[in-house]
């Protein structure tokens, strides 16, 4: 990777909050793969934490009561989507399929030529796979 310039290096996680916290870790670790580095409870403020890590990049995954529905459709401003680099789109989504997770058509981007498609999380996080 190349050194940014500046102070900043990288990005370190990205952080997601779920509504159904069990669903969503069944999701990431057992459908999309991530390996679980810690999961804690956190009882002062009835919330899981649970880091994840894919590749060299990490998501943290927490759980908070109450927490407002996200607005997906039509776009917001702040962050759109999260990516994932794979190796073979078409064999990532048939693998996605087999678990019930439905992706759009794989299309190119126009501008690098390389085939991506989107699809969401349980709480329709906007995901994409760009296939590297």
């Amino acid at each position: 990777m190349e050194q940014a310039s500046g102070d900043i290096l990288a990005f370190h996680h990205v952080a997601i909050i779920a509504s159904d916290y069990q669903r969503s870790r069944h999701f990431y670790v057992d459908v999309l793969g991530f390996t679980v580095l810690a999961e804690n409870f956190r009882a002062e403020r009835n919330s899981w934490k649970c880091d994840f890590r894919i590749g060299n990049s990490q998501i943290e995954l927490f759980s908070f009561p109450d927490a407002p529905a996200r607005t997906s459709r039509p776009e917001a401003c702040g962050l759109r989507h999260l990516a994932f680099c794979v190796k073979d789109i078409g064999a990532t989504v048939q693998r996605l399929a087999e678990h019930g997770v439905e992706c759009e058509p794989i299309r190119t981007d126009p501008y690098t030529g390389r085939l991506f498609t989107f699809f969401s999380d349980p709480d329709e996080l906007p995901l994409e796979l760009y296939e590297t």
